[in-house]
């Protein structure tokens, strides 16, 4: 991985950094902190919402404090593979910045849209190679990224000691988002859909003797919070699973990284407790 940039930030290191991805086929950008001493450190990934980069957790979201205190790595990944011969939309809600954390199957997105892979395969053995980790990792995000982090837990439960989410999309069947998304992505199989649904993983037993719990937090002056992020059917599929899941509705808080920088503390805390556990 070539270093693009290095900052000293609460004693730690965070660096910007660049590599070529052999599951995008594209280049690919991500930050990373690591906190002062020789480690070894657990890890936590975060993955961000529609039109972000790795860019807008590492400056907005305030969570490298918390991470020094616990002593966790923190990796920020693009939201998808970016270059002029990937395919795009001008849409702000599909093709790049929009990667929803699929291994896309359809054209023309097939050939570099392979976000599942590159978290869970790529990204996770080049992080252990790189740099000082106990080989251990749990994973957190925001909107499209709470997607993504729910459903990779889910998906690959083994991977991951604890999962959590801010606002995430809870059941993108249900909703324009990951209708658009997943047409386009995965084809009008809605079988195929079904394997990359939050809710629907749960409720068919996905967390079953995974994850002690779920935390998921959710402002309730969110302006997508009725159409596009329905978190009632993460709890209903919870409740139907015997899955304990922590849904804490937040008051006045919206879809901002404000929202995320109040509470992102809690979240390093939960996983910290589960990564050293």
């Amino acid at each position: 991985m070539e270093t693009v940039k290095t900052h000293v930030v609460h004693g730690g290191t965070l660096r910007y950094l660049k590599h070529d991805s052999a599951a995008t086929g594209t280049p690919m950008t991500l930050s990373v902190f690591v906190p002062a001493g020789e480690g070894p450190f657990p890890v936590l990934i975060w993955l961000s919402g529609l039109t972000c980069t790795e860019d807008n957790f590492t400056t907005k979201a305030g969570a490298y404090k918390a991470a020094a205190e616990h002593g966790v790595i923190i990796v920020a990944p693009d939201t998808s593979p970016r270059g002029e011969s990937v395919a795009d939309d001008a849409a702000y809600d599909l093709g790049q910045g929009a990667g929803f954390y699929v291994d896309a199957t359809q054209a023309p997105w097939a050939p570099h849209f392979r976000m599942e892979t590159y978290v869970t395969d790529e990204l996770i053995a080049l992080i252990d190679a790189e740099f000082p980790t106990t080989k251990t990792r749990s994973i957190f995000g925001h909107s499209m990224g709470g997607h993504g982090a729910l459903t990779l837990a889910l998906r690959h439960p083994d991977l991951f000691k604890s999962v959590s989410a801010f606002a995430p999309i809870s059941s993108p069947t249900h909703c324009p988002w990951g209708e658009k998304a997943f047409s386009a992505y995965l084809g009008e199989d809605r079988a195929e859909w079904a394997k990359h649904d939050a809710a629907l993983l749960i409720e068919g037993g996905a967390a079953a003797g995974r994850f002690d719990d779920i935390l998921v937090d959710q402002g309730e002056a969110d302006s997508f919070l009725v159409d596009q992020l329905k978190p009632e059917l993460l709890v209903a599929a919870a409740k139907a699973a015997g899955q304990r899941l922590t849904l804490r509705m937040q008051a006045g808080y919206d879809h901002s990284y404000f929202f995320m920088a109040s509470f992102v503390d809690d979240h390093v805390a939960f996983h910290a407790t589960r990564l050293k556990a």
